[in-house]
């Protein structure tokens, strides 16, 4: 579990936005196209299709207290999931600027 948590840690760092998604979930799929359309770089990762996706859920959730997908970081906040970042539509733009998302 803790090579689990250091994975998880190093996405959050390492990317300016970190999607965990699931490739099947129409939520996931709402929140990349908000991203993809605001011009962000963003890493997402397939929980459903790497081999330690459930680890890497069960981690989110100690970390987030968020067991659903997707799970969304900007400069390594937590956002939280496609309704949290559908409702900070407005603020997106700074939020991906400050983040050197864009």
């Amino acid at each position: 579990m803790a090579a689990t948590k250091t994975k998880v840690e190093s996405i959050i760092d390492e990317n300016p936005v970190a999607v965990f998604s699931k490739s099947y979930c129409p939520y996931c799929q709402q929140a990349k196209q908000l991203l993809s359309q605001s011009g962000a770089k963003f890493y997402a990762i397939e929980l459903d299709q790497v081999d330690d996706g459930s680890e890497i859920q069960s981690t989110l959730a100690d970390i987030t207290g968020q067991r659903t997908v997707p799970n969304i970081f900007i400069g390594k906040k937590h956002i939280g999931g496609n309704s949290d970042l559908q409702a900070k539509r407005r603020d997106l733009e700074t939020l991906l600027k400050d983040a050197g998302a864009v």
